[in-house]
Order: structure tokens, then C-alpha cells, then sequence
């Protein structure tokens, strides 16, 4: 996916921007699950959510995105959200991070 195709619209945006950093720190990383998990998670937010790392920015709603990624175990990644609830987006997000997408 084009780093275009993503860029966060922000005269659409009603206000909220909300950038934070996130560590993958479950084993396996980024695989099939935990991007599904996103990505479900991300579409039940109005905010348009992106995850940038390994030189590339993806749509956090799009679970085939999340896995371009190729975010291995100890991968920084960067959450951005604009809208409504960006906030509220991203801290969803990081709690599933934080617990691993309920990995051991």
C-alpha cells in the first residue's frame, strides 16, 4: 500500500490527532491473529487509524495491511489516528499491544 493511500485526511478530521509508539513484545509479532485483532478493533472507530514502521505507513482497519508490515518481536511501531475518538483508538489499540493480543 502506497504511503498516499493512507495519509490521514485532516480537514475531515473533527479536531483529534493522537500519535503514540508501541513495542511488539509477543513472540510471534505481527502475525495473522493479532492483525486481525486490529484491525477488527479498529473498525469500530469513526478515527482514521494508520501504523507506521518498517519504512511504511498501513490502514490499521485493513488486516492485510497490518501484515506488510512485517513486524517481528521488539518492532517499534508508531499508531496515528485523526477524529472524533483518535484517542480512544489508539488507547484500544495499545492495551491490546500491552496484552499481547492474549498471547503468553
Amino acid at each position: 500500500m502506497s504511503e498516499m493511500s493512507v495519509q490521514m485526511d485532516t480537514s475531515a478530521a473533527a479536531g483529534e490527532q493522537c500519535v503514540r509508539q508501541v513495542l511488539v513484545t509477543n513472540q510471534l509479532g505481527l502475525h495473522a491473529r493479532p492483525a486481525s485483532q486490529i484491525a477488527r478493533e479498529a473498525q469500530a472507530f469513526a478515527a482514521q487509524i494508520v501504523i507506521a514502521g518498517q519504512g511504511q505507513s498501513v490502514d490499521a482497519k485493513s488486516i492485510l495491511d497490518i501484515l506488510t508490515l512485517s513486524a517481528a518481536m521488539g518492532s517499534t511501531l508508531e499508531i496515528r489516528a485523526s477524529g472524533t475518538d483518535a484517542a480512544q483508538a489508539v488507547d484500544r489499540l495499545m492495551e491490546l499491544f500491552a496484552a499481547k493480543f492474549g498471547e503468553k
